[in-house]
């Protein structure tokens, strides 16, 4: 009976340590996952920087080359 309670001794031992390991991976990934998120916000920030600053350049866009003979309209007589 010894033998047989320091058996499930052991067992409970590993058990316990996979279970104290899937604790700190689960908290790990949680970690990580916020991370990802606060990571998401900067990438959409500057996504829509992006966007705004592409807008005022546009509102303000001056061409200064000639536009080629080959993709210029005809003159109308």
């Amino acid at each position: 009976m010894l033998v047989g309670s320091l058996g499930l001794a052991a067992c409970d031992s590993k058990s316990e340590d996979k279970a104290q390991q899937a604790e700190h991976h689960a908290e790990q990934a949680q970690d990580n996952m916020k991370d990802a998120a606060k990571e998401q916000a900067k990438a959409d920030k500057a996504g829509a920087e992006s966007k705004a600053a592409a807008a005022d350049e546009a509102k303000t866009f001056v061409p200064t080359s000639e536009v080629p003979k080959s993709i210029e309209t005809p003159a109308k007589n």
